[in-house]
């Protein structure tokens, strides 16, 4: 990598790329953010973000390329399992002002185009 990084240091900036394209994304569309890299001894939660009365949990898949497949099908049954049981904590410890009526799971898949990060957002992916 430029800059005498490691390879650690070149996927950590692609996902933190891929994370901020993502928010854009929702904002965009109307969406709050309510917190990125939230984490906790068994995970992370990449996105939180809601609108209205609904919430959205976004695991983000950031890649360089297509080589290897679109970056959703890096998602698997575990790891959505483990996305679920973090939102419950997540849910817990943030009630919102009313609470949420409507929870929703995402995959945002994000990759390199011509003017920049392509964002395609799968929602209720689980």
């Amino acid at each position: 990598m430029p800059g005498g990084g490691g390879r650690g240091d070149g996927r950590r900036a692609v996902g933190a790329a891929g994370e901020d394209a993502a928010a854009a994304w929702y904002e965009a569309r109307g969406f709050r953010v309510l917190d990125r890299n939230w984490r906790v001894r068994d995970g992370e939660i990449d996105l939180v973000v809601a609108r209205g009365a609904t919430v959205v949990f976004c695991e983000v898949k950031t890649r360089r390329s297509g080589a290897f497949g679109a970056p959703v099908e890096a998602v698997t049954a575990p790891k959505a399992r483990r996305l679920r049981t973090l939102a419950r904590r997540w849910l817990a410890d943030h009630p919102g002002p009313a609470g949420y009526e409507r929870v929703r799971f995402d995959v945002a898949s994000v990759v390199p185009g011509a003017r920049g990060w392509v964002v395609d957002v799968l929602e209720d992916a689980f």
